[in-house]
């Protein structure tokens, strides 16, 4: 575990292949998670951006809806990106009717937020946490933060102010794509959080 530790990305749909590899790179071993009982077996778990309709949807299906709660409030370690921010925040805007989030992030985001997938963009990010250069963002159809609890710490704003990383405990979230730009310090900060939970 110390040295390479094993993390699920929920593989319902989404750029799962992307974060596989950053995974890889940082020295973790990574499975596609399909299954309730795949969740016994990880120390981590990444949900990836993609449709969080159709993830929600899929999980529910697949009755893994459930099983990843329960996980993901005893405590296991989560990152997501996009997708993956709108599935783990306690509260959802703009959400289809019936949308559902897995919650664990205390926050409040609005679907959609920065437009449609032809006003996709990148821009350059300054994290304090992370230190050194700015993070390169890729946002694609993005969610942005609208509402924080006292105990989430916002880690990253956009020029117009609205926040796009944040963070709680063991759970980690970021609006945009950090695996599609080749920026690889948010991940590893999850995985000193998945080492350090283990």
């Amino acid at each position: 575990m110390a040295g390479s530790p094993r993390v699920g990305i929920l593989a319902l749909q989404g750029d799962v292949r992307e974060h596989e590899g950053v995974l890889a790179a940082l020295g973790a071993r990574t499975v596609r998670l399909r299954r309730a009982g795949e969740l016994d077996d990880i120390d981590g778990l990444v949900l990836p951006g993609g449709e969080s309709s159709t993830i929600d949807k899929l999980a529910r299906a697949f009755e893994l809806r459930d099983p990843l709660i329960a996980r993901i409030r005893e405590g296991l370690p989560v990152y997501g990106t996009c997708a993956g921010m709108i599935l783990l925040a306690d509260r959802i805007r703009d959400g289809i009717t019936g949308q559902q989030t897995f919650g664990g992030l205390d926050i409040t985001v609005r679907r959609n937020a920065f437009g449609r997938q032809s006003e996709s963009f990148e821009t350059e990010l300054e994290v304090p946490v992370l230190g050194g250069p700015p993070v390169r963002a890729a946002f694609i159809r993005a969610p942005a933060i609208e509402e924080t609890g006292r105990s989430v710490t916002v880690l990253a704003r956009v020029a117009d102010g609205r926040a796009v990383a944040a963070e709680q405990g063991s759970v980690l979230a970021t609006a945009f794509h950090p695996e599609q730009t080749g920026e690889t310090r948010f991940h590893e900060r999850f995985l000193r959080t998945v080492r350090a939970a283990g």
